[in-house]
């Protein structure tokens, strides 16, 4: 049996069989789990899976009043900010290396302009074996980046720094494994 020996410093003490991969049979890999795993999750149950995350950035008052009066030169914030936080909640397994790809059966986006800053929600649902939390959070992040690459030239100071904008307040709201 062919043995992998990587530098034994960056790794763990075990190691693990692989099945056979082809010709020569199985595969011994020393030491694994310090390189990071996606965990197995074959064995677990498809169940009814709801996440909402939510997250806010702060803005200068000038910013939100052009947001408010559909000024921003890029276009529509509230429409881009929802398309980007769809597609960041579908595009979380691509993004985060230990995360599942998870098929999706809903995402929703909910921008709302408040009076310092600009609220990003995103639920998610999906019938599957692990919970949809990072693929909500990777939405609601996507969402507020794009809000913010929109209005930067707005938030830039003369230093072309941005000292009041903060994306902030990223929490999952909600959890929900099952029907509750």
């Amino acid at each position: 049996m062919p043995v992998i020996n990587v530098d034994s410093d960056c790794f763990y003490d075990k190691g693990t069989f692989l099945p056979e991969s082809g010709p020569g049979g199985n595969v011994f890999i020393a030491n694994y789990h310090k390189l990071g795993i996606m965990i197995d999750i074959s064995d677990k149950d498809i169940v009814r899976r709801y996440a909402k995350a939510s997250g806010r950035i702060y803005l200068k008052k000038e910013t939100i009043e052009t947001i408010s009066n559909g000024k921003v030169r890029k276009g529509d914030v509230f429409t881009s900010a929802k398309i980007a936080g769809m597609e960041g909640a579908k595009e979380a397994w691509n993004r985060l290396p230990y995360c599942h790809q998870i098929p999706l059966e809903g995402v929703d986006v909910y921008i709302e302009l408040l009076e310092d800053s600009v609220k990003a929600s995103c639920s998610v649902i999906a019938q599957w074996k692990t919970g949809v939390e990072m693929d909500a959070l990777s939405g609601v992040t996507s969402a507020l980046l794009t809000v913010w690459d929109m209005v930067k030239y707005i938030e830039k100071d003369d230093t072309g720094n941005y000292p009041e904008t903060k994306i902030s307040d990223v929490i999952v709201e909600t959890k929900v494994k099952g029907h509750a």
